[in-house]
């Protein structure tokens, strides 16, 4: 597999679930930086995909519902939690760890966010999220021998 297969192969798991990002990284001997670099671009592509497409994408979902949703959830009220304790910075900080970045993305836009603040905060915990752990997960003795 030539370099762009291995970096595609990194981003695009990247856009659903961050951690799988660093996994695929150290599966396909990348070095940590590589691994870093693509994840966050991973995670920014979707992020900025639907920023801007978020509202249409809840608005076809909820045609095709079956049933009216539930207005309450216990994950509806720890996400207005998160968001009026922390603002949109919480919502970043704990989207590459706890939400995906799709999830975390159509929370913020539920929350009628402005796109520049979404992304602005996303970019920021992207960077800080994919060296943290994309070293911890480079580190961890006997992973590489494992993958």
């Amino acid at each position: 597999m030539n370099e762009y297969g291995k970096y595609i192969s990194v981003i695009l798991p990247s856009m659903l679930k961050f951690m799988l990002g660093p996994l695929a990284g150290i599966a396909l001997k990348l070095t940590w930086w590589e691994a870093t670099l693509c994840t966050i671009i991973g995670m920014m592509a979707s992020v900025v995909i639907f920023t801007f497409l978020g509202k249409v994408i809840m608005d076809s979902w909820q045609k095709f519902r079956k049933s009216t949703p539930r207005r309450f959830t216990k994950s509806s009220r720890r996400a207005v939690q998160v968001y009026r304790k922390f603002g949109m910075a919480g919502i970043a900080c704990l989207t590459p760890l706890l939400f995906t970045p799709i999830g975390g993305t159509l929370i913020a836009t539920s929350f009628k966010i402005a796109p520049v603040k979404i992304i602005t905060w996303m970019v920021i915990f992207a960077l800080i999220w994919g060296v943290v752990l994309t070293l911890a997960i480079y580190n961890i003795p006997g992973l590489k021998e494992l993958i």
